[in-house]
């Protein structure tokens, strides 16, 4: 189903990209002191997700794709971390919407593994 699909009409892929931009939204309002900090984590961390379901989708196998999947719940698991921590150290509010969104994320992404490798199983 996802494999050689264009990485861009996948909805885990849309909604991390919706991801990327509140983040980067809400990291324009960090501390300067930050700015080399959990500002650069985060939105690595944010990128990071897209990023790595897009290069699974380029790939030639499921068993490949599941390892970017992975890569990408790494990056989103990083990625709400370190907004704990942003919250935690009263560095700024955390928007409902983002965790929200993250969490979505989050599913989808499992989602998509659990039926690639429930499509693996069957054709065993």
């Amino acid at each position: 189903m996802f494999l050689n699909m264009n990485h861009k009409s996948l909805d885990s892929w849309k909604i991390s990209i919706s991801l990327v931009r509140k983040i980067y939204k809400m990291t324009e309002k960090m501390p300067d002191t930050e700015k080399y900090g959990l500002t650069t984590q985060l939105r690595r961390a944010a990128v990071s997700i897209p990023s790595n379901i897009a290069e699974g989708a380029a790939r030639d196998s499921d068993n490949e794709f599941i390892k970017f999947l992975y890569y990408a719940l790494g990056s989103a698991a990083e990625l709400e971390t370190q907004l704990i921590l942003t919250s935690e150290l009263e560095l700024l509010d955390v928007p409902n919407d983002i965790d929200e969104v993250l969490q979505r994320t989050k599913q989808i992404i499992i989602g998509m593994i659990r039926y690639l490798k429930s499509k693996r199983y069957k054709r065993k």
